[in-house]
């Protein structure tokens, strides 16, 4: 396995850009009470978290673009993603991608990911179709989501002008298949790892592994579970929080890390 990342700092850097967020974003997948949310968001925002999540198929663009409106575009990283069924002419992309700002309120986003590999084209040649959203200045950058570690080669050789700054995964503490080969593959290359589904709807909070290890830091098995991942060298978790309480709970994730020997046991389940 790669090296612990040791370092407290609670910002991560997105692919090898220079620019930083932080270490944990939120998600807005299945976000249901709109109000609630916003408020929890902003609170979210304006107690250190710094990337916001979204993608056409969850419905939640609208929802990304009022919370851009209460705290101002600058204080926040925005991604979408873009469904495989338009990644099939540099036209549809664009079109698709238009469609996203207007919802969003923006005139071009931080990050646009391709959400799926279109299995039905070439991912080399979707890979430069989506490409097309960077050249014409409708995303500052670029990147991917479920793709495996040959999809991820092929998409960087791919690319003409971009790089691929990240790539959006499953991976939690308990769902680990990524640390056999794509978590080394992304640190190696400078790309980002997004973990999405970060705490397993909820499910870790059951592990007793995590919930001594919790008591051992005065800390919440939520907390260990997500400290796990931003421990690792180039991963950002991105949790969804409707409520004000668990947004508080994922602020208290970060600023501390998980020693050596807590991480080594966690790695066990």
């Amino acid at each position: 396995m790669p090296k612990f990342d040791i370092d407290i700092s609670d910002k991560k850097e997105i692919g090898k850009t220079g620019e930083y967020v932080s270490a944990i974003g939120l998600g807005s997948y299945g976000i249901r009470d709109y109000k609630t949310a916003l408020e929890s968001y902003v609170y979210a925002i304006e107690n250190g978290i710094s990337l916001i999540d979204t993608a056409q198929i969850y419905g939640t663009e609208d929802f990304v673009g009022s919370v851009i409106k209460r705290v101002g575009k600058e204080r926040i990283f925005v991604d979408t993603k873009i469904w495989p069924n338009r990644l099939t002419s540099k036209d549809e992309v664009l079109k698709a991608a238009k469609e996203s700002l207007q919802r969003l309120g923006l005139s071009t986003v931080d990050l646009f990911l391709i959400h799926w590999p279109n299995r039905d084209i070439s991912i080399e040649e979707q890979v430069r179709n989506f490409e097309e959203i960077y050249l014409q200045g409708l995303a500052r950058y670029i990147g991917v989501s479920n793709f495996t570690v040959s999809d991820l080669e092929r998409a960087i050789h791919a690319t003409r002008k971009a790089e691929l700054v990240v790539d959006q995964v499953r991976y939690s503490v308990s769902d680990k298949k990524i640390e056999s080969d794509l978590l080394k593959y992304c640190i190696d290359h400078n790309i980002t790892i997004q973990a999405y589904t970060p705490i397993e709807h909820g499910r870790v909070v059951n592990n007793k592994v995590i919930g001594q290890i919790a008591k051992k830091y005065n800390k919440t098995p939520i907390q260990v579970a997500l400290n796990y991942l931003i421990s690792r060298p180039k991963v950002i978790p991105i949790p969804k929080a409707e409520k004000l309480d668990h947004v508080k709970e994922i602020l208290g994730a970060m600023g501390w890390r998980l020693k050596a020997e807590d991480i080594e046991e966690l790695e066990k389940i």
